[in-house]
């Protein structure tokens, strides 16, 4: 591949406690492991993870000194974040490709597409455009366009129709011609098809490319490059929590591929070290991001230093020798930017007349029933009928970012009728939540984890209330506060949060009613989010 101003990448990330004496103290000769007696230096230096957030399956690319990651969003929408930095380490959430999913109605159906919707996608820039491909394990491969990154984007087209396929990256040639490379879903063979000039249709039904269950199970993500002559494959084997991260390389695009491990656990604690990509940085150097499988967390975001010899790339602490490499936990900045360090936004006022990006819906929102303008300042939500909160619609998600946090919000009850229920969740499969429910015309507290329900106190007249989730490592905790937030009780039991449907657990915000669609109302006037220690401390 030639980078010239743009180039290519994609991830996945975990823990390192129990190797990071021992890295800190290894001699590095290029400088990038920091001594054992240096404190970072944020200005200069970095330390894994990159992003402690789920942004799973991302690719990246550069456009002259911006870097932007697009990632895997599966049913939530709006769907595949675009996320924007200038080193590779501190991120914004810049923009989204999908405002909804229009694949199917089952996206309007709720609970018939967790775990579905948009797969691991791919970033590109050819001939004036960029092109993101991605699967939807159900519907197809899709591709939408861009004239920038942060869009607008195209309504996505179908490049290959029907359920079965996952993991795309487009290819441009030297001689003009295009490729798709993908797999199939439980990951399947490589698969290679000539491609139209314009990206937007197959030119044949694909060719098997790379088959090896013996010494490649579970071979997917697929990301082709060219370099000195070379064609590439990064491709994650062995599994999403257990696997590692492999090249393949063949001077035919067609094959035969020889291969090698670059990338694995070895004896660090970073389990699954794959599913990434490779990005330059305006000075030349390779870096490779590449995600973590951590547990309620989701798959987190690390970053690895690479070079090459002999024609293959080196990966994390492999840059100093070995062929094989292991995640590496802290180095130097890929570009230094001075100034503030950015990250994903997290608190809201709901005081614009948009939600913010970090915002998304658990699936295609019902528009009819949320409003940021009904009451100025406040996030409105109508409660719709459901059986219970995997079956909601118009639950509002957002990603966590740190490894332990807090998020507490202020619900105005007044509006609520008889069935409503509305609060807060760390939304995952055990639908974990604090709320408040109204019956024959009173309002009460409860706590929920399982379908099993505890009931809080009466809030009588009380109309306003804050309620709080604590999240410390994998735990939750739930509160609430009916002094303004001077004190806070706790309600229900401590939740081991799950990682489920591909997804690590996201604070949320809902709405919803048991006995049938409500007129009622609920309104939020904040959403405030602090980084927490592990010991449970605010950061500052």
């Amino acid at each position: 591949m030639i980078f010239a101003d743009r180039s290519l990448l994609q991830i996945r990330g975990l823990s390192y406690f129990a190797t990071l004496a021992l890295l800190l103290a290894a001699p590095s000769p290029s400088g990038f492991l920091l001594a054992r007696s240096q404190t970072l230096n944020p200005e200069q230096e970095y330390r894994n993870p990159a992003l402690f957030a789920d942004y799973s399956d991302p690719d990246v690319i550069r456009d002259g000194n911006h870097f932007y990651m697009v990632s895997s969003s599966f049913e939530f929408v709006p769907g595949l974040p675009v996320l924007e930095s200038g080193d590779l380490v501190h991120w914004r959430i810049a923009a989204h490709i999908l405002h909804r999913l229009n694949m199917s109605p089952a996206y309007d159906v709720v609970g018939e597409r967790y775990g579905r919707g948009v797969w691991a996608p791919a970033v590109r820039f050819h001939n004036g455009l960029f092109y993101v491909y991605f699967p939807t394990p159900d519907e197809g491969i899709f591709v939408s366009t861009a004239a920038k990154m942060t869009g607008p984007w195209t309504e996505p087209s179908v490049v290959l129709p029907g359920p079965g396929w996952e993991d795309p990256c487009p290819f441009w040639d030297d001689d003009g011609n295009a490729y798709l490379i993908h797999s199939r879903l439980h990951a399947g063979p490589l698969i290679l098809h000539r491609m139209s000039a314009d990206g937007k249709r197959l030119l044949d039904e694909g060719r098997i490319i790379v088959q090896d269950q013996l010494y490649l199970p579970t071979l997917e993500g697929p990301k082709l490059y060219k370099r000195n002559g070379w064609y590439y494959i990064f491709a994650p084997m062995g599994g999403v929590g257990t696997g590692d991260q492999v090249v393949l390389r063949s001077r035919s695009i067609y094959g035969p591929y020889d291969w090698r491990h670059v990338l694995t656990q070895g004896s660090t604690a970073v389990n699954g070290p794959h599913q990434g990509a490779w990005v330059d940085s305006p000075d030349g150097r390779a870096w490779f991001i590449h995600f973590q499988q951590r547990a309620a967390h989701g798959r987190i975001v690390w970053l690895e230093p690479m070079t090459w010899k002999d024609d293959w790339p080196l990966m994390g602490t492999a840059t100093r020798g070995a062929k094989v490499g292991e995640p590496v936990m802290t180095g130097a900045l890929p570009v230094v930017v001075p100034g503030d360090k950015e990250r994903p936004q997290t608190s809201d006022e709901f005081s614009e007349s948009k939600l913010a990006d970090m915002w998304e819906w658990n699936h295609n929102p019902d528009d009819s029933r949320w409003s940021l303008s009904e009451r100025a300042g406040y996030l409105r939500l109508h409660p719709g009928f459901a059986a219970d909160l995997l079956h909601a619609r118009n639950t509002l998600t957002e990603c966590m970012q740190d490894e332990s946090l807090e998020v507490t919000t202020s619900l105005d009850t007044s509006g609520m009728t008889d069935g409503d229920r509305a609060g807060l969740s760390v939304f995952e499969s055990a639908a974990s939540q604090i709320g408040v429910m109204q019956k024959s015309g009173r309002r009460s507290l409860y706590f929920s984890s399982n379908g099993i329900e505890t009931m809080g106190p009466s809030l009588g007249e009380r109309a306003v209330i804050q309620l709080r989730a604590r999240v410390q490592i994998n735990t939750a905790t739930y509160l609430y506060s009916t002094d303004g937030g001077v004190s806070f009780q706790p309600l229900g039991t401590p939740v081991e949060l799950q990682f489920s449907w591909w997804k690590g657990a996201r604070p949320a915000l809902f709405a919803y009613n048991n006995l049938a669609a409500s007129k009622g109302r609920a309104d939020f006037d904040w959403l405030h989010y602090l980084p927490l220690s592990a010991k449970g401390e605010v950061q500052p």
